[in-house]
């Protein structure tokens, strides 16, 4: 019986892993670096890299990544302020969810991104609780985003499930002892996902997986 739902965020609830791609592809740009969309799938949605090392692998010294990181943060959030809504059926699903089991998010984004992203898509009161990239040491694919929502919701691992939409997503819910159900999307749908217990068409599906 499932218990809880961990929802990851990007991709998942809202569109935004595109713009976030367009803003690290745009920085990188401008230091002669080409990020391929090819690239940024398999860097940071797969491996759960950072985008920036293709720099750092032609020379970037610390500091300037440390600016580029900057850079990519400021436009990201400016173009988040212009971001759409949540994805389709995501307000019709968390309302049908609402009461039968806590829910919470699980994301790797920051605070204040995250912030900006939800000024308008009017879900948060669905969720029991809300862990972003402040709240762990070691981010996804890294297990510890998951354990510590695990540890937070106080329930068995057997009774929760992780909703993702990336291959990093899955190694990190999967690596953390919990069931994972994955819908991809148009950068994910290539990916490897043999380790989800479901892979679903829409978010929709996921009210039949608590029977």
């Amino acid at each position: 019986m499932i218990k809880a739902i961990f929802w990851d965020n990007d991709g998942v609830l809202v569109d935004t892993e595109p713009l976030y791609f367009q803003a690290t592809r745009e920085v990188l740009a401008e230091t002669g670096v080409a990020l391929s969309r090819e690239a940024f799938i398999r860097i940071s949605l797969q491996q759960g890299r950072s985008a920036f090392d293709l720099a750092r692998d032609q020379g970037a010294t610390p500091r300037e990544l440390e600016d580029m990181r900057r850079q990519r943060n400021e436009r990201y959030s400016a173009l988040l302020a212009h971001a759409p809504p949540a994805l389709p059926w995501v307000k019709e699903t968390l309302h049908a969810l609402h009461g039968r089991c806590r829910m919470a998010i699980v994301t790797s984004s920051l605070r204040e991104h995250f912030d900006i992203i939800h000024r308008n898509t009017g879900i948060l009161g669905y969720f029991d609780f809300i862990l972003t990239r402040e709240d762990y040491q070691h981010t996804k694919p890294h297990p510890e985003p998951y354990l510590t929502a695990l540890k937070r919701s106080g329930i068995a691992p057997a009774h929760c499930l992780v909703v993702e939409d990336t291959q990093r997503g899955l190694q990190s819910s999967v690596d953390a002892g919990l069931a994972c159900a994955v819908i991809p999307n148009g950068l994910t749908g290539d990916s490897d996902f043999s380790r989800a217990c479901h892979v679903l068409g829409d978010i929709r599906e996921v009210i039949g997986l608590l029977g």
